[in-house]
């Protein structure tokens, strides 16, 4: 579990092709001082696995759904990559919840400036969309964001400079692929409701629940 806060902007150093898996090497200089191997680490977004530390890099494996789903099939030396550690139970929780499960991957249709901060239009896939709501939480590329508006399946973002320039989201150009996780409460309720005798929502419902 992660919060969306990222802790450093990492780089890329290489990419081997194996059987079936893509293993790639991670420069890090702040977020490996008290990580071992087999800890979990937010990479753009995308859970995984450390499998090796050595000379302020680590080496990370990915396979299978993670490489159909998510950006990091497009992953070359060079590419610089958002990076947070899981949450500590010690910890505040400044973003929100995000489990590192990508759902789908969206393209950045325009960058706007506005005085300080920037506007992102982002394009997601149909079958996401019903999980978003104005002012609601989406992550994007791993970065903990709130949504602005909302038109079709467009996400509009508004993001303050100090997000803009801590993140990867100031190399980030229109025509861009990013990973997108959905706020998890909105898939759970979702299933909660589908799985029920009844799944039809209703204002008696909701006021049985409390709401």
């Amino acid at each position: 579990m992660f919060t969306g806060i990222i802790e450093e902007i990492g780089e890329i150093t290489t990419v081997r092709n194996l059987t079936d898996q893509i293993e790639m090497k991670i420069r890090s200089d702040k977020i490996l001082e008290d990580l071992n191997v087999s800890d979990s680490i937010n990479i753009d977004g995308v859970c995984q696995t450390l499998v090796k530390i050595a000379n302020k890099e680590f080496t990370i494996q990915a396979v299978g759904e993670t490489l159909t789903k998510t950006t990091i099939g497009e992953f070359q030396p060079g590419r610089k990559v958002n990076l947070e550690r899981s949450l500590r139970l010690d910890s505040r929780l400044g973003g929100h919840f995000v489990q590192g499960h990508i759902n789908g991957i969206g393209t950045i249709s325009k960058i706007i400036k506005r005085s300080d901060n920037y506007y992102f239009e982002i394009t997601i896939p149909e079958n996401l969309i019903k999980y978003c709501a104005p002012e609601g939480s989406i992550a994007i590329d791993g970065i903990s964001l709130t949504i602005a508006n909302i038109e079709k399946n467009n996400i509009g973002i508004s993001v303050i400079p100090y997000t803009f320039n801590q993140t990867t989201l100031n190399l980030k150009k229109t025509g861009q692929n990013i990973n997108i996780e959905t706020d998890i409460l909105a898939r759970q309720i979702e299933q909660l409701i589908s799985k029920g005798e009844n799944s039809v929502l209703s204002m008696e419902k909701l006021i049985n629940w409390g709401y």
